[in-house]
């Protein structure tokens, strides 16, 4: 007798191993999932200028980069004592106009080699709900705390967010033509904007990007969402806040990621990478014993093991 549903996972032909590149964008389970692959020592670059909740803010950033648009002056302001940038999270903001300059066109510079060389793209959506500076007409990735009369809050259609993320791909297609492209909707809920007025931002986001599916162009789908919803239905797999998914919820996740988009003959090497990160998590009674200097010589061990397979890696 089975109790619960299961949602079916493909093995995928072009999995990622420890040769692949993986950029990751998007919403905050963007942040969970490239997590687990930095922790494994996946080449990986998340998020680079701090989490992005809609489509438009990605192909905004993913448009910027691919041209090479740097920023400027104009298109930072400065609020609360803090400098800010529209296009960007609020991880971003500086006290320092100039460093905060420097900072953004480094990582978009970081952002361009990874849109033109990576093998893995994923794209994790989070929500359909916009907000247009009324000013510029433009729509912002981050209001910042400015007051809400500054802007005009909008759903965004199935039609606009598929010509969105279209958009999106077929820049990135143009420069990087063997790229695999993974979808996913996040699971987290956005209530601040309304529980039902959640639910229609989803629905857009999910009819929107099944738009662009296409295996035969390595555009695939991800059912994070579909699992939380489904198989995790229970509010035991949420934190506090009964909004996002916790730390089972998330390890139960990447298992089925893993099952359908890392390569099986990375599995040992996980293993032992997992084993060296647990040993540097071991906090000794006392540094200075015998048991403890015995225990650093079995970890650096195990490092220089890994190293000869994978001497890219560093450990911190």
């Amino acid at each position: 007798m089975k109790l619960y549903t299961e949602i079916p996972i493909e093995k995928q032909r072009n999995p990622i191993d420890y040769t692949s590149k993986v950029l990751l964008l998007g919403s905050c389970f963007t942040e969970n999932i490239g997590a687990k692959l930095a922790y494994y020592k996946f080449d990986v670059l998340q998020n680079p200028f701090g989490i992005i909740f809609h489509p438009v803010a990605i192909e905004n950033l993913v448009t910027r980069a691919i041209n090479e648009t740097y920023f400027t002056e104009d298109d930072l302001f400065f609020h609360n004592e803090q400098w800010h940038c529209f296009a960007t999270h609020s991880v971003m903001d500086a006290t320092n106009k100039e460093a905060m300059l420097q900072l953004l066109n480094e990582k978009l510079a970081v952002l361009h080699t990874y849109l033109v060389t990576a093998t893995h793209i994923l794209f994790t959506y989070g929500t359909s709900w916009v907000y247009r500076e009324i000013t510029t007409d433009a729509i912002v990735a981050n209001c910042h705390k400015i007051p809400q009369k500054k802007f005009l809050k909008e759903l965004l259609s199935v039609e606009e967010v598929e010509s969105s993320i279209d958009a999106s791909i077929t820049l990135i297609k143009a420069e990087n033509k063997q790229v695999h492209f993974i979808q996913t909707l996040s699971p987290v809920r956005h209530i601040k904007d309304g529980y039902v007025e959640n639910m229609r931002s989803k629905a857009h986001l999910l009819a929107g990007l099944h738009g662009t599916i296409e295996p035969r162009n390595h555009i695939y789908y991800f059912p994070s969402y579909e699992i939380m919803m489904d198989e995790l239905r229970d509010y035991r797999f949420y934190t506090e806040d009964l909004l996002h998914p916790n730390k089972t919820a998330i390890d139960i996740i990447w298992q089925r990621f893993k099952l359908g988009w890392i390569s099986s003959e990375t599995e040992q090497l996980q293993k032992e990478i997992g084993a060296i990160q647990a040993g540097f998590m071991h906090r000794p009674f006392n540094e200075q014993s015998d048991a403890h200097q015995t225990f650093l010589e079995n970890l650096q061990k195990k490092m220089e093991q890994v190293a000869t397979v994978l001497p890219h890696i560093k450990f911190e």
